[in-house]
């Protein structure tokens, strides 16, 4: 019975082990879009401009001026700008005015198969996260 007990703890451990870099892809996404909707609240309750950047050298993001959070290692990054194209090295600013718009983007995050989108709307400000 001791054994069988064992046997079980040990496959749910590995069975949940298959799960972390997916929850971890997730939670940065969420992570970077509530940096970006932060800024934009900032941006519009103080009446300035505000700039989140993101650094896919160092890969961390932050907003300008604040403590930057990292990337987890093994999550690859990149930006889609419609003007640029994609970016996958560098700095990259998001732009938040006191109107609520931004300049808008998308980032994608992914770890394996597993990817994470983060879509900005320049006109409306809106910042999404889609699987």
């Amino acid at each position: 019975m001791l054994s069988l007990v064992t046997l079980i703890l040990g496959l749910t451990t590995v069975f949940f082990a298959g799960f972390l870099p997916s929850v971890r892809l997730q939670a940065t996404g969420r992570e970077i879009a509530a940096t970006i909707r932060q800024a934009r609240y900032l941006s519009r309750m103080n009446m300035e401009t505000r700039t989140v950047i993101i650094d896919l050298g160092k890969r961390s993001f932050g907003i300008e001026g604040r403590s930057a959070r990292d990337i987890p290692p093994g999550t690859a990054i990149r930006i889609i700008d419609p003007q640029a194209g994609e970016i996958r090295q560098g700095e990259y600013s998001i732009v938040l005015r006191p109107a609520g718009n931004m300049t808008g983007a998308t980032i994608l995050l992914s770890v394996g198969r597993k990817a994470v989108r983060v879509e900005m709307d320049p006109v409306t400000g809106a910042v999404l996260t889609r699987d």
